[in-house]
Order: structure tokens, then C-alpha cells, then sequence
């Protein structure tokens, strides 16, 4: 009876044990944050890492207004300031900022600004898909001040656009068909009494 009540001792106090160094090695586990950036993985302490991954850097931050105050004023600066922006080039990548910031420099008629919006807007660019509408419209306004680059790539936002206005009426049409298939077509099982029955 000793014996038994002995080891029963001993075995609780071993689970006890391995219970407390799990609890250690989760509370460990929760100090560290596994962040992955440009390919390469790590642990790092949670303590460290921001939701970008990286350490605020305030030198950087300054650089960027100082950028922002000048494309403000300059158009060209705005343009500078858009492809850094979307390149990721000395700050933080951001491509809605680029993308806005090269809008600006556009519509304040640097004609750079609207060849590379309408590159951008004819290609897609990350999670922004195509859009040869737009690509169309900043290419023509690239033309128009004498890009020949743009007056080509205008010819190709064009056929783009005639491409993408026939995918929409063949997709309506479709849905249009099947909305009507659906409507009409006869159900073969119905409900009644928490059941399904044959028709």
C-alpha cells in the first residue's frame, strides 16, 4: 500500500513538473515573434518588432516629410517622390501613396508622371489590377504634350479597352442567361415535415 501511494506521489509530482516547463517554454514562445521579410525568416522579440516588421526608424521618417513638403510645391518632387514610394526606395514602400503622389505630379501636367501612370494602369501593378480605361486616359494626356512612347502605348490602352468592353458584355450577357435559366428551372425535391420529398 506504501509502495503504491509512493509512486503515485512520484508520478504526480513528475507530470507537475513537466507541466510547469511547458507553461515556460509557451511563455517564452509568446516573448518572440516569427517575422519573414524579403525571403528570409526569424525570431525576433516582440518587443522589437512593429506591424511592418521593421524598427521605426526616425531618421527615415524625417527624410519622407522632407520629401512630402517638397512634392508639395514641385511637381517633379511628386513624381521623385511617387516612385520611391513604390519602389521602397530610401522609405517605407507604400503603393497607394506612390501611386497619389505620381496623380499629383500628373495632373499638374509633367508629362513623365502621366507616361508612368499610364504604364502603370496598362500593366496592373501589385494588388491594382489593369485598368486600360484610366491607362487610356493618362497615355492620351502624355501624348498630347508630344511623348512618342506614349502615343504607342496609347494604341495598345485602346485595343485593351475594346478587349475589356467585350469580356463585360459577353459576362453580362452570360449572367443575364443563367439568372434566367435559374429562375425557371423546376426543383425536383421539396421540404414538408423536416423532410425532403421527390416531386
Amino acid at each position: 500500500m506504501r509502495s503504491t501511494l509512493l509512486t503515485v506521489t512520484l508520478a504526480t509530482i513528475t507530470l507537475a513538473g513537466c507541466a510547469s516547463q511547458s507553461a515556460e517554454s509557451q511563455l517564452k514562445r509568446k516573448e518572440t515573434v516569427h517575422v519573414c521579410q524579403d525571403g528570409q525568416c526569424a525570431n525576433q522579440a516582440a518587443s522589437t518588432v512593429t506591424f511592418k516588421g521593421e524598427p521605426v526608424d526616425a531618421a527615415a521618417e524625417q527624410r519622407l516629410q522632407a520629401l512630402k513638403q517638397l512634392a508639395e510645391q514641385d511637381p517633379k518632387a511628386a513624381y521623385d517622390l511617387g516612385l520611391r514610394l513604390l519602389r521602397g526606395d530610401g522609405v517605407h514602400r507604400d503603393s497607394y501613396q506612390g501611386l497619389q503622389w505620381l496623380r499629383t505630379a500628373g495632373d499638374q501636367g509633367l508629362d513623365a508622371a502621366q507616361l508612368a501612370l499610364g504604364r502603370l494602369y496598362l500593366g496592373g501593378h501589385e494588388e491594382m489590377g489593369a485598368d486600360p480605361a484610366e491607362a487610356e486616359a493618362w497615355l492620351s494626356r502624355a501624348a498630347a504634350q508630344g511623348s512618342s512612347e506614349a502615343q504607342d502605348l496609347l494604341a495598345e490602352a485602346q485595343a485593351a479597352k475594346q478587349v475589356a468592353r467585350e469580356d463585360y458584355r459577353v459576362r453580362e450577357a452570360e449572367r443575364k442567361y443563367w439568372g434566367r435559366w435559374y429562375s425557371s428551372a423546376p426543383y425536383y425535391w421539396y421540404w414538408q415535415d423536416r423532410s425532403w420529398y421527390l416531386r
